[in-house]
């Protein structure tokens, strides 16, 4: 981008739009790293410790990345209601999509994951009285029906308790945190954001961790935890800096990278492959997404 003196060389649309892509999919692979590791530790310790360890490592990250640059601004903010709100819906969306990871292949999480758009879609409408147009509700009745396609909670003897549940709580949870981005992205700068909603879910459920706390059994669970924090602290600044060099409808199709980084990685640390109707289901949420990405492209609702 030109500064208003013209010292700084215009950067041109084309390579903008490349280097958007490129932190896209950079941070989407950060993301499925994310997701493996939390999956490793989860396998050894408990699910709030898990949790608070993640964030503990990418407030860690963030303010590293942060307050150099920023300085003590980047914690003032306006607006702490939408700030508190926004951390909470983030630590109950991690917290079901923990337990969606634990019981999942990371390509199906990632799948479901990767549906909340078109919910958002419906959310804007029913809260801010946007106008959805009758193919973006077709999208979102197929979406979930495809959603209900990889979930399954039936097979495998799997029974049909609160578990289920889990991934219409990412879905919920996190649908709320986008929309409270969203709006926050119009009232604080985006690195106030990510320090308060990694920060704040650290302080809160700091008074609990030492009820459930437990030795770590060895380092590479340890590993993990910094590899969670990185990638998660990383992969967020990432996908930021890639929406000042390009437009959503231009790096969004490349979020769905992260369902094929999942699957690569799923498949190489924890020999998990999606079975059939799960793969048909993936596959229908991508159309889904490329769909209503076209849709706002053309500026039809």
């Amino acid at each position: 981008m030109s500064s208003a003196t013209g010292l700084v060389p215009q950067t041109s649309p084309a390579r903008a739009a490349l280097i958007g892509i490129a932190l896209t999919i950079g941070a989407c692979a950060l993301f499925a790293l994310l997701d493996s590791g939390t999956k490793f530790a989860g396998q050894f310790l408990p699910m709030l410790m898990v949790v608070w360890l993640r964030f503990v490592a990418q407030a860690l990250v963030t303010t590293a990345l942060v307050l150099p640059r920023h300085g003590l601004r980047a914690l003032r903010t306006e607006h702490p209601k939408f700030q508190i709100g926004r951390a909470l819906s983030g630590v109950l969306t991690t917290v079901f999509a923990f337990y969606c990871i634990q019981s999942m292949p990371l390509a199906n999480f990632t799948a479901i994951w990767s549906a909340g758009p078109l919910l958002i879609v419906v959310a804007s409408a029913l809260l801010f009285g946007e106008k959805v147009s009758a193919a973006r509700w077709t999208l979102l009745v197929i979406g979930l029906f495809a959603v209900i396609a990889i979930v399954r909670p039936e097979r495998d003897g799997m029974p049909l308790g609160w578990m289920a549940l889990a991934p219409v709580g990412v879905l919920l949870c996190g649908t709320t945190y986008q929309l409270l981005g969203s709006r926050l992205a119009r009232l604080d700068p985006p690195t106030t954001t990510q320090l308060y909603t990694t920060w704040l879910p650290v302080l809160a459920s700091a008074p609990l961790v030492p009820w459930v706390w437990q030795s770590v059994p060895h380092t590479q669970v340890w590993l993990a935890v910094a590899l969670m924090g990185a990638c998660s602290g990383v992969g967020h600044l990432l996908l930021l800096q890639a929406y000042t060099h390009a437009t959503p409808a231009v790096v969004s199709p490349f979020l769905y990278s992260q369902i094929g980084f999942a699957m690569l990685m799923g498949w190489l640390f924890f020999g998990q492959v999606p079975d059939t109707l799960s793969l048909a289901g993936i596959a229908v949420i991508f159309a889904c997404g490329m769909v209503s990405i076209g849709l706002s492209v053309r500026g039809k609702g």
